[in-house]
């Protein structure tokens, strides 16, 4: 396997990504906006495996790996949002300055995966780390990794996540 070449200031990877990725990355942002008809459900594969860096065993299926997604989504927004936001450009805001909240800072293609570098601030702590997905030839997810750093984060994303999962297994 080759790896793209990352061009520096671009945000963005030289690689051989294929059409498959390149619809699931453009749907991928258009949820993450809102905008998307169907949201996860029509993004997830059934056969999904969600690896979490709060949880030791890999979650199996569609509607575990949606509901860690949605807790994420809402713990991983950021500092004052309610969701995750982003604009065209990857940015959080439109007048270019950080306000805290998700946003993907890199992005890098490789057939069907895709590495997406995000940081944001959550209880005023900063936050980084990447989301590892591959999609199958249908633009549907069969694996979703995510990996956080630094330790305080992991710690701070746990509590939080615990709490999120507790309050969407209520509904």
């Amino acid at each position: 396997m080759s790896f793209g070449v990352y061009r520096y200031g671009t945000g963005m990877a030289d690689t051989s990504a294929s059409p498959a990725l390149e619809l699931f990355v453009e749907r991928w942002h258009l949820h993450l906006r809102g905008k998307l008809e169907g949201g996860l459900d029509v993004l997830l594969d059934d056969d999904v495996v969600f690896k979490s860096p709060i949880v030791f065993t890999p979650q199996e299926g569609k509607d575990i790996t949606k509901m860690y997604l949605l807790a994420a989504g809402g713990t991983l927004g950021g500092e004052g949002a309610e969701h995750v936001a982003i604009n065209e450009t990857g940015a959080a805001s439109d007048d270019g300055e950080w306000d805290g909240r998700f946003r993907y800072v890199r992005t890098i293609r490789e057939g069907n995966d895709v590495l997406l570098e995000f940081e944001t601030k959550i209880d005023g702590k900063y936050v980084n780390g990447i989301d590892l997905i591959t999609v199958n030839d249908e633009s549907k997810i069969m694996s979703f990794t995510v990996m956080v750093r630094p330790l305080q984060a992991i710690n701070l994303l746990h509590a939080q996540m615990k709490a999120a999962l507790e309050q969407l297994n209520a509904l």
